[in-house]
């Protein structure tokens, strides 16, 4: 299989990693070979019809770019997408969650040229999944997006797949593991500007840490599993949302005299979508600490299963972006 890499940071990166760890039991297992030919970073692209050799390709990003593979300035990445030969593109540029680009006219420009898309950017989906589903099934490809919802933590082929025989009337969990982290330490007595501090020191928070603690990472989510799993056609603006820079010590405090927690809970029951910090019972199985992250799926007739798992990382997003290769695979390649 052929792949264009759009995006190399972290996950990037990581995918390429692994491609180098685990090339002969991917081909053993599954009977893919995986050729990164094209990969484009902000600053410039590499592109070889062979497959780019990934060693050579990380060492030119430590440079600044992976423009130094071949030393190219050029770097539009939809002239890239458009005219380089390849099955699928994986989409890893960073997310935008207020216009959704660049990330969504890179999935637009790979679909309307018959490729199959992989994204971890939760922005185009999270602004315009019913429209992004519709133009995957017009133009007769995939979009599979495992990473966008608890890195490789299968959450959606969990719900997808474990309850396919089943209806699934509601689900709620806490779905951003830097806000869990926040609250988490408030417990332990911090304020939530020290702890807030905390995250950031560890680096669970970004600089712009308001997509985390208003809700919006949460938010983006949410919508991405409302529809997948629910087959809603719903957007951000959908969501009501509240954020966790509210919740005082406190407030946790009260919480816990009562054998709760505060955490900011994600919940969908099919007529509304909300994020708001919620007190949980310490004894409920989605009362996890620390970056977990945890959802429970309330279904009609099996009742309520609980999936937990680490909700980010490098490596384990770039574990979701190669489980739905090989989904890509077996559904489009298998002979």
């Amino acid at each position: 299989m052929r792949v264009i890499l759009v995006g190399f940071g972290v996950v990037g990166q990581s995918f390429a990693k692994l491609l180098l760890s685990r090339s002969a039991d991917l081909y053993s297992q599954h009977g893919i070979k995986p050729r990164i030919v094209a990969c484009v970073d902000n600053k410039g692209s590499a592109v070889s019809p062979a497959g780019l050799d990934l060693e050579r390709l990380l060492a030119a990003k430590k440079k600044g770019t992976v423009g130094m593979y071949e030393k190219k300035e050029s770097f539009d990445p939809i002239h890239v997408i458009e005219n380089v030969d390849a099955e699928v593109v994986i989409e890893c540029s960073p997310t935008n969650l207020t216009t959704g680009e660049p990330g969504t006219s890179h999935i637009i420009s790979a679909m309307r040229t018959g490729k199959h898309v992989i994204s971890v950017n939760k922005g185009p989906l999270a602004l315009a999944f019913p429209s992004l589903i519709e133009l995957a099934n017009y133009n007769g490809v995939m979009l599979r997006f495992s990473g966008t919802v608890g890195g490789g933590t299968p959450i959606l082929e969990f719900a997808k797949r474990c309850l396919k025989g089943d209806r699934i009337i509601s689900f709620q969990g806490i779905l951003n593991g830097t806000t869990n982290y926040i609250l988490s330490k408030m417990e332990e007595g911090l304020t939530y500007e020290s702890a807030l501090a905390d995250a950031k020191e560890k680096g669970y928070a970004e600089a712009n840490s308001a997509l985390d603690t208003d809700g919006y990472d949460a938010a983006a989510k949410l919508v991405i599993m409302s529809n997948w799993v629910m087959g809603m056609k719903v957007t951000m603006k959908d969501v009501a949302r509240t954020g966790i820079s509210g919740v005082k010590v406190s407030d946790v405090g009260r919480a816990r005299e009562r054998s709760n927690a505060i955490k900011l809970i994600a919940a969908c029951d099919s007529r509304r979508l909300e994020v708001r910090p919620t007190e949980v019972s310490k004894k409920d199985p989605i009362c996890v600490n620390g970056t977990l992250n945890a959802v429970t799926f309330s279904s009609e007739h099996s009742g309520q299963q609980t999936i937990i798992g680490r909700g980010a990382g490098g490596m384990e997003t770039a574990s979701a972006v190669l489980r739905d290769l090989i989904e890509i695979r077996d559904t489009n390649f298998a002979s």
